[in-house]
């Protein structure tokens, strides 16, 4: 009876606030499988129909491709896919809170994992769980060791950079440490290019800036990033005592601000591809490999670099991260359970499945044994990490109810409205509310 109460709770605040997060289920074994080849068996004559509502416009192609490629291995299963951005979050929790959710629909990992726990179908000994590589089948996997999401793609959050405008400047190699990136803008702007591309109008982008200052400053202070991020939650923890919270987190933000595009909070995601694209500003902040494609869209001849950002003068604690931080979730309670899940173990063990990743969705494959995208940012991914480690997937450990707010909060402090000792009260004060679902 706790852990209802406690839902509601948290189902009442996540609807007056709007954010993302999600459902899913807790199966019996699913109908049918996967043969040799991937492909899915069972019953082919009963009608199947399953709802999948999702918040990744950008992958509306490639969800319909594979769409249409399960139609040939099971004629009788029609997916109806709806896909929304926009107010995405409070429509889900509507739909919940109605009785009426969906099939499949995705959420935020980490975190979240647990907090829908009760309405996930559990996936772990499923074929596709087995297909997951370790660190995605970490994001997936609830406190209890149940594997209760799919990701979506595997992920990676990075500075990115113009090679043209950095070699135009003299800039022999991408900022590692705090002086380096002083040395790099005075370069960029000695040769009149703007520095920085932002999208401070986004709450989200804010969380993908943010976890790599966490850690660094786990790392200061001889912990994991979980542990400090737990220590946040619990109150323990306060972004004063943490100098690269403190003082280096806020100097970035501030220092994008001062040498970045005009009118920052203005500025959503599109504008920002849009400027850095057409080259008005050399680096873009707060994005990942997501972006490539729609860069190389407006520009197919960019010449992009990816970069750790340089979060102190310890050129060691600049890393990219990696990971998954998006998940689809399946309902327990759903009426064709055994048939969604068939349909997720197709796309994840069989041969198409694989090639769809890389080749249709052009992500970094979530799945083991499959290539990677032909683009120049997961390459340069496989080679940063032969010699390098990757960060920890930091936001995974606290709440998107604590992410919006914390962006929201980071909006008002660009925006002149909060000092930084005004905000960051509220920000440890959100972690401890909204940070956690227990």
């Amino acid at each position: 009876m706790k852990k209802k109460r406690v839902w509601a709770g948290f189902f009442s605040l996540a609807l007056v606030m709007g954010l993302l997060s999600g459902c899913g289920g807790n199966n019996a074994a699913s109908n049918g499988g996967t043969n040799s080849e991937g492909a899915a068996t069972g019953n082919d004559s009963k009608p199947v129909t399953i709802y999948m509502f999702t918040a990744s416009p950008e992958y509306t192609d490639a969800f319909n491709t594979y769409i249409s490629e399960y139609k040939k291995v099971k004629p009788n299963v029609t997916i109806n896919l709806e896909i929304m951005q926009a107010d995405y979050n409070t429509v889900l929790k509507s739909k919940i809170a109605a009785g009426s959710t969906p099939d499949v629909f995705q959420t935020t990992a980490g975190g979240d994992i647990d907090t829908f726990a009760d309405y996930s179908a559990d996936l772990t000994n499923e074929p596709l769980a087995s297909a997951m590589t370790d660190a995605v089948r970490s994001n997936m996997t609830s406190s209890d060791g149940k594997v209760l999401g799919l990701p979506i793609k595997g992920n990676l959050f990075t500075l990115i950079y113009n090679k043209k405008l950095f070699a135009d400047a003299g800039i022999e190699a991408f900022p590692k440490t705090t002086a380096e990136l002083d040395e790099a803008i005075t370069k960029l702007e000695a040769k009149g290019i703007t520095p920085f591309a932002n999208a401070y109008k986004e709450w989200w982008v804010w969380k993908h800036i943010f976890q790599h200052y966490v850690d660094a400053a786990a790392k200061d202070a001889g912990m994991e990033p979980k542990d400090l991020v737990n220590k946040f939650i619990s109150g323990e923890a306060k972004i004063k005592d943490y100098p690269v919270l403190y003082d280096n987190f806020f100097s970035f933000i501030d220092t994008t601000v001062a040498h970045g595009t005009d009118k920052p909070l203005e500025r959503d995601s599109n504008a920002q591809v849009s400027d850095f694209a057409l080259g008005k500003a050399a680096i873009m902040t707060g994005k990942g490999a997501w972006d490539e494609e729609a860069i190389k869209k407006i520009t197919p001849d960019f010449e992009l670099g990816i970069g750790g950002y340089p979060v102190s003068d310890d050129a060691a604690e600049s890393f990219i991260i990696t990971g998954a931080d998006q998940a689809l979730r399946i309902n327990k309670d759903s009426k064709v359970v055994n048939e969604t899940i068939e349909f997720f173990n197709w796309l994840y063990t069989s041969d198409y499945g694989k090639s769809w990743f890389s080749e249709v969705a052009k992500v970094i494959p979530p799945i083991k044994d499959a290539p990677l995208p032909d683009l120049d940012m997961p390459k340069q991914m496989e080679e940063i990490l032969k010699t390098e480690p990757s960060g920890d997937l930091s936001v995974n450990y606290s709440l998107d109810t604590f992410h919006q707010k914390f962006g929201e909060l980071m909006q008002s402090y660009i925006g002149g409205n909060k000092t930084k000792d005004q905000v960051i009260p509220e920000i440890e004060q959100a972690w401890v509310q909204l940070g956690s679902a227990q």
